[in-house]
């Protein structure tokens, strides 16, 4: 039984630094975003778009709605960073962003490089180390 408790315990424990740690991240983000008069859902939706996409696609990397998207993709394109171009299947329209929207683009991903948790606190060595413990975290392949 005490075995059971301390794993647990250690569990409950690895669980909650993980929360915090993503709460953070997503704390700096926001604050990053913000200073570029950009909500969240707008600046991640800039940071995905490094080629034209179709809008189910970004839905995809948004992990979101495809009818979200259209929502998302007006509000881009009132802001003037992103047009909607007519992809090689002509019912399908491509999310590109506009000069106005690459600048921005490389502004925020310079900005969040510069600042992110990950690099702030862990070292080169630290990173390396943490790389292959997540991503054994994000398979589903049993230990």
């Amino acid at each position: 039984m005490a075995d059971r408790e301390s794993r647990l315990e250690e569990v409950s424990r690895l669980s909650q630094m993980l929360i915090d740690i993503v709460e953070e991240a997503k704390a700096d983000f926001t604050r990053i975003a913000a200073g570029f008069d950009l909500p969240v859902h707008l600046a991640r939706a800039v940071l995905a778009l490094n080629r034209p996409a179709p809008m189910r696609e970004l839905a995809e990397q948004l992990t979101c709605d495809r009818s979200y998207i259209t929502n998302l993709a007006d509000q881009l394109e009132e802001r003037g960073l992103v047009s909607r171009v007519p992809g090689e299947d002509r019912r399908v329209k491509l999310l590109q962003l506009t000069r106005s929207g690459r600048s921005l683009r490389d502004r925020l991903s310079a900005a969040v490089a510069e600042d992110a948790l990950v690099l702030r606190r862990l070292t080169a060595a630290d990173r390396k180390t943490l790389a292959p413990l997540l991503e054994k975290l994000l398979t589903d392949e049993p230990r």
